[in-house]
């Protein structure tokens, strides 16, 4: 006798109903949203000052003024990636904090803990028809692997894979990075969406491709008509909203 799939349940984020929204989502467990906005104020802005004000109950827990300065220091260097991020088209980035339960119980490095960076940017694109964007996305892109093209809810997507390991220079430890993508054509044929899952456990490429197009098969550029909360509607189950992407260059 199979047992029936239970009903999924939907946290419904506040950009749900945000008016210059152009694509919602829905994320697994075990993501946490980055206020991208919220880390990088602009210098004196009243979200710099809350900002502060945010960071000086750990400041002041340090032991000692090393410990203060290397906390600053790891601070600045963060806001620096996600400025980074930014400066190419994100909008939206996620911690993904999960368990290794592959393999038996008994296997080496189960049920560590497996990091993981979600983002979602915007690219231009040519105009042309959205099953040619998706095509062009991956031709001729370098290193890219398990290339692979899809018919989603929302529209033709292409997947590839990429792992690279990050020049000394950049900052960050000389670890193999996998970077699953996911290439979404906006229905205005002329930029698209792209979707990143990052991670350093290699090993489990076929575990985060999984999570990955699980993502990408929520995605919508249509609102789903999510309510605003309060109302009798809004009790439903339905996918979440991404924050608003910036506005395609005329």
């Amino acid at each position: 006798m199979s047992t029936p799939t239970p009903t999924p349940t939907f946290i419904l984020d506040p950009s749900v109903n945000d008016p210059h929204a152009e694509l919602w989502f829905a994320e697994p467990g075990g993501f946490v949203p980055l206020p991208l906005d919220a880390l990088l104020p602009e210098p004196g802005s009243p979200a710099a000052e809350r900002l502060r004000r945010a960071a000086a109950p750990f400041l002041d827990a340090a032991p000692d003024e090393a410990a203060r300065q290397q906390f600053i220091a790891q601070f600045a260097s963060g806001q620096r990636m996600l400025s980074a991020l930014r400066e190419v088209g994100t909008v939206h980035c996620s911690i993904g904090l999960h368990r290794d339960d592959v393999g038996e119980p008994r296997d080496a490095g189960r049920n560590r803990p497996l990091l993981s960076l979600f983002t979602l940017s915007w690219r231009d694109a040519a105009v042309a028809p959205r099953g040619v964007t998706a095509a062009r996305a991956v031709t001729g892109a370098e290193g890219h692997t398990h290339v692979e093209y899809r018919e989603l809810p929302c529209g033709p997507a292409t997947f590839s894979e990429t792992v690279r390991t990050p020049a000394p220079a950049g900052g960050l430890p000389p670890l193999p990075l996998l970077q699953v993508h996911a290439r979404l054509p906006h229905p205005d044929c002329r930029r698209l969406a792209v979707l990143t899952l990052s991670t350093t456990a290699v090993a489990r490429r076929a575990e985060y491709r999984a999570v990955l197009l699980r993502i990408a098969e929520t995605a919508s550029f249509e609102n789903p008509g999510v309510d605003p909360p309060g109302t009798e509607a809004s009790q439903d189950p339905r996918p979440p909203a991404s924050p608003p992407a910036p506005p395609s260059p005329s």
